[in-house]
This record gives structure tokens, sequence and C-alpha cells, in this order.
């Protein structure tokens, strides 16, 4: 067994890997002057496919993908995601993919607030329309990270049911293949907004929501302030945030076999993004967030004033299951466990905005 873990940081790519998920081989940067907001592995291919978002600042975002495992990156002549020019948009960065249960469907969550899908591994988008045309969307403000749709969840039963989230606009969901999309925020509070309208339709800052690894019905939710739970598919959602030391946070990660186990990484609050006491937490629910536990072996425990963002944690598939994650000042970890125990992947790197992980 080798494991690929995929980097993206605000000043390149790196990958390690390991046969162990304890000593490491670390390389790059590659992309060192871009931003990589997101990657994803496509594992439904005999060959891996890598898609990374790059986004330069003097050339601007685009998609490039690798079918050797990152030793070599194409990218097509015509850019893959680009809004249509009745939109008056234009594309300021990718920040999600995802893949449906159908062969060769690929999913991208971009900012300005859209939906792109590809039916050729990733190749060519082609734009979402009804979720653009939908009359909530001009209420979608940006939140401190963007204007961003950030969540992509295909439902793996069902090729015309998917999930998004974004910020700020909350959950929507499609049960006709995108041609319409349903608000569906219901029971999430929104602390920031006036007294008598903290129940809002619209109108959420959702961080990143997780699909249950057994039951694709049951969903988990990190909002801005408040962690949740669904039973339906995302139309109604309820608090477990009861025994985490806070409720504001970005990732929310299931584990990719264990129905009922996800994992989070509290922060102080939206004020003061670091772990309560500067102590380096992950926490893992074995009860579909019923309740919690910190798990530290390995962590700093003092003096970690850093964050994670949402979509700097991970698991592979392996068995056990690995966990990853990569904070805000450049520390990435994993451990081999699920969670129980933890070491060092890398140091000093640039903010981490995300990792990926693979059995390759």
């Amino acid at each position: 067994m080798e494991i690929l873990l995929a980097i993206g940081t605000r000043k390149g790519l790196w990958l390690a890997r390991s046969r162990d998920r304890r000593h490491w081989d670390v390389s790059g940067p590659q992309f060192p002057i871009a931003d990589v907001k997101a990657i994803g592995i496509d594992m439904r291919r005999e060959t891996p496919r890598l898609s990374a978002a790059v986004l330069n600042s003097h050339f601007g975002p685009t998609v490039v993908t690798s079918d050797d495992l990152g030793e070599t990156w194409s990218e097509p002549d015509d850019a893959p995601v680009s809004f249509p020019e009745d939109t008056g948009a234009a594309l300021e960065g990718v920040w999600q993919f995802a893949y449906g249960p159908e062969s060769d469907v690929v999913y991208v969550g971009v900012e300005p607030t859209a939906l792109f899908k590809s039916v050729d591994g990733g190749r060519t988008y082609e734009f979402v329309r009804g979720l653009w045309d939908h009359p909530h969307r001009e209420h979608w403000m940006p939140g401190g990270g963007g204007k961003a749709l950030h969540t992509v969840l295909p439902d793996p039963r069902d090729p015309a049911r998917v999930n998004v989230a974004m910020s700020t606009g909350g959950v929507y969901r499609t049960e006709d293949g995108g041609a319409s999309w349903t608000a569906s925020n219901s029971g999430i509070f929104a602390e920031f907004m006036p007294e008598g309208q903290q129940y809002p339709e619209y109108g959420q800052c959702v961080h990143k929501v997780a699909v249950d690894a057994a039951n694709p019905d049951r969903q988990y939710l990190q909002n801005h302030s408040g962690v949740y739970r669904s039973a339906d598919g995302g139309r109604n959602w309820e608090s477990i945030a009861e025994g985490l030391p806070a409720d504001f946070g970005f990732p929310m990660v299931a584990h990719p076999s264990r129905s009922e186990v996800i994992y989070s990484f509290p922060l102080e609050s939206s004020m003061m993004r670091f772990p309560p006491q500067g102590r380096c937490r992950v926490y893992r629910s074995e009860n579909a967030g019923n309740s919690w536990t910190g798990l530290s072996k390995g962590l700093p425990d003092v003096g970690f004033w850093s964050a994670v963002m949402r979509d700097a944690m991970c698991t592979d598939s392996a068995d056990p299951a690995g966990v990853y994650f990569g904070s805000r000042s450049g520390e990435v970890w994993a451990s081999a466990d699920e969670g129980d125990t933890w070491a060092q992947v890398a140091g000093h790197l640039p903010d981490v905005l995300c990792v990926r992980a693979a059995v390759i």
C-alpha cells in the first residue's frame, strides 16, 4: 500500500508519499507562485487523475490535470472553466472538485458562486445555469474568504441529486440534475442576523458539509457558528455541538467507511481563530455527533495559535483509515489509526489551503 497526500498552499503544491503513513517523502513545490485552493483525486480511473485549481496573480485561475500522479501536468488551450458571456461574470477561482456516481462526471464549485459539470473526466466543464438563475442569487454575499461555492456533494445513489454549500447562501439541493434548486437551511441558527431573523431560509455562512459513509441522507455541517446533523439529506438540521469546546470552525470530515464517524477541528470563535487555549486538537465523534472525543496524542499541547481551513482536513480509504490536516502556519499532520495518534508530515510550508489523500 502507498499513500499519496497532495498539499495545496498559498505558494504551490507539495506531494507526499508513504507506505506506512509515519515516514514521508515530500516533494515540491509545484506551481510555486500560485495559490492551490482545491485538489481532486479521481480514483475511478485505472491510474488516478489529479486535478488542481491553480490561481496565479498574473495569469489568473485555471485547472490543471495529471495522469501520472503529479509527475507532469497539462492545461487545455482554452480555459476549462469559464462563465458564459451573458452572465457578465469572470472566474475568480475554483474551490472544490467532486466526483459523481457516473463515470467521468466531475463537478467544480467556483468563485463567484456557481457550479460547473464535466462529463469528460475534468477536461472541460459546462455551466450549471439552473443554480446561477436561482432567485436567491442576488442575496448571496461574499463571506470572509470570498463569494464561493465550496462544497459539492453528489448523491452516490442518484445522479440527479446534488447538494452544494456556499458562503454566504447556505445549503442548496437539486433533485432534477441541476435544473432547479431548493434552499436547505432549516434549523441552522445565524447568530449574525437580527433577532427574529436568525433562522433564515438563505444567507447562512456554511463552512463545510460532509456525508455519512453508509447513509447519504445523514449529513454533517460546520456553520460559521454551530455544528449540525441532518437525517433527511439536508432538508432539516439539528445541533450536535454539545461536547465540543467551541462551535466555530471550518472543516467537517466523514470517515470513508465507518458510519457515524466524523472529524472536526474547533476554533475558539469567529474573532479568535485558533484552538481553545492554544491546544491542537482534532475532535472525533463515533455516534453521529451525539458525543465527541478530543484527539491529541502527538499533537502540540501548548502554543498552537493556528487554524485549519475548510478543505485542509481529509481521510484516506485504507483500513484503518488515515486522517490528515494542514494548518495556516504550514504544518501538516497525519494519523495512521483514525486519529488516535499523530505524526508530522511536513513543517514550515506556506499557508495550507487544502489536503487530499488517496491509496494508490
